[in-house]
């Protein structure tokens, strides 16, 4: 069955030449103009992964990631940016609040696709069946369920609530403890074949990670940076 792409974009001739790449890539593709009642209809149509605008009418797609990782039906289906917005500051906000991915207009019509079907297979890779649980310290990991769990310090556990990225990289420290990465090595043992991000999109998920298992995210007791080099989780805080 043709994997599922949701594409978020109110520009109807760019929405057009989007729609025709991914349906020659063999995807089943739906256009959202991004109106209001746009994540009631992602959440009806169950994408495997969604293209979203940042600039659209009557909201803002900044809005629309937030209101996905908040919980529900599509917490954890990967979200790729695709905005005019170039700075900096927008790349960083939209990794911030649990997108996995961004990529600037103009854009090549390839490289969305090549980034789209990276994603997936990460994906696909994480559903694959596994009986595999990971106790370190005060966290649990379900790899097979693609869960992950806490106790706090009177010993009642709770459920972390991570996007896809977010728990591969948690699974990638917990399975790794004690020793130094360097945010290459991440990159290589997390993203993988994903050479298009940074070492910047690794200090941004680092952040995002921190304010999920941290008591103090600015103090961090487990993730801990390796000045000048990169980041160690610590077995015990």
């Amino acid at each position: 069955m043709a994997k599922r792409i949701a594409v978020v974009e109110d520009e109807a001739e760019l929405a057009s030449l989007i729609d025709y790449n991914l349906t020659r890539g063999g995807f089943d593709v739906r256009i959202l103009p991004g109106a209001e009642g746009t994540v009631q209809e992602l959440e009806s149509w169950q994408p495997d992964l969604i293209v979203l605008d940042i600039m659209l009418p009557g909201q803002d797609g900044f809005d629309i990631c937030r209101r996905l990782r908040q919980g529900g039906k599509l917490s954890r289906v990967p979200v790729l940016f695709l905005s005019a917005r170039a700075d900096e500051v927008d790349r960083v906000l939209g990794l911030e609040i649990g997108g996995d991915d961004y990529i600037t207009k103009p854009f090549s019509p390839r490289e969305l696709v090549a980034r789209i079907k990276a994603h997936l297979r990460r994906s696909e890779a994480d559903a694959e069946p596994k009986q595999t649980e990971v106790v370190v310290g005060p966290f649990r990991i379900d790899i097979g369920a693609h869960r992950v769990y806490q106790h706090d310090p009177s010993g009642k556990e709770k459920e972390i609530e991570l996007t896809s990225t977010e728990f591969r990289l948690l699974e990638f420290f917990l399975t790794h403890t004690g020793r130094a990465w360097s945010r290459e090595q991440l990159l290589r043992e997390v993203w993988g074949e994903q050479h298009f991000v940074t070492p910047r999109t690794v200090d941004v998920h680092i952040r995002r990670l921190r304010e999920q298992i941290e008591t103090k995210p600015d103090e961090p007791v487990y993730l801990v940076t390796v000045r000048g080099f990169g980041y160690r989780f610590e077995t015990q805080a």
